[in-house]
């Protein structure tokens, strides 16, 4: 069966559109970090998007559950990946029981709840004793410079390092991990070719409105998920927050 893609609003990446593909390489790149985490166990994606990153999750875990608010992206995951049980509910108020999920994934998503404290206390509900909360989300730092307001419409609040640990601590979990997703050396490469930001020169075609430079568009459908590198050092300087937090 042939399912029709999501249409492309801004709000959610999806794969399989070069124009795209950076944005889709960059969010894969955590899952396939994080995915770990999820050896045998039941996970809850709390808002799974189009579902792909719950799909790569449910090659490694026992179950997984995809939720999403949307009608129409929680309808396409539950035609796209059939192995996924897929749920529409809202992350306020997550619809499951106390202490029934080993993990819940929320990759580029708490950056768009209003209560992110509340939904942070739901996911600690959820979860067992000893289990994981895995988060990604924009650095604020770099994704939004020098501003309150997030540059991205879809964004309610952005968070910096600081930020989101003290949120992870305050909702009664335990950091175990802090790091931060930046360009590997692929990727340093393409920055100095676009004239040091291949980023920029992403945006700059968008908020223009113009046709894809081939050059660009060829450079940003070339990119991989290994093209990305996670780790702990200068945080503040990552382009996105990778947190795992544990239910003690």
């Amino acid at each position: 069966m042939t399912v029709e893609p999501l249409p492309l609003t801004g709000e959610r990446t999806v794969p399989g559109i070069a124009e795209e593909n950076y944005w889709f390489r960059r969010h894969e790149a955590a899952y396939l970090d994080l995915v770990r985490h999820c050896g045998g166990a039941v996970v809850l994606e709390a808002g799974c998007g189009e579902g792909y990153g719950a799909a790569l999750i449910a090659r490694h875990a026992e179950r997984v559950v995809a939720l999403d608010y949307d009608e129409l992206t929680a309808a396409h995951a539950s035609r796209a990946y059939p192995e996924l049980a897929v749920l529409r509910g809202n992350l306020a108020s997550l619809p499951l029981r106390d202490a029934s999920v080993d993990v819940v994934a929320n990759l580029q998503v708490i950056e768009h709840l209003w209560d992110q404290e509340g939904f942070l206390v739901e996911c600690a509900r959820v979860l067992r004793p000893g289990g994981r909360l895995l988060v990604t989300t924009p650095n604020r730092i770099t994704f939004s410079p020098g501003r309150d307001t997030p540059l991205n419409p879809f964004h309610t609040r952005e968070l910096a390092p600081a930020e989101l640990h003290g949120l992870l601590v305050d909702a009664g979990l335990r950091v175990e991990l802090l790091a931060g997703l930046r360009h590997g050396p692929a990727l340093r490469a393409l920055d100095e070719r676009f004239g040091g930001s291949v980023i920029d020169a992403q945006v700059a075609v968008v908020v223009d409105g113009g046709e894809w430079p081939d050059d660009l568009l060829a450079a940003v459908a070339s990119v991989r998920a290994e093209d990305f590198e996670i780790t702990t050092d200068d945080l503040d300087a990552s382009l996105d927050l990778v947190a795992v937090a544990v239910r003690p």
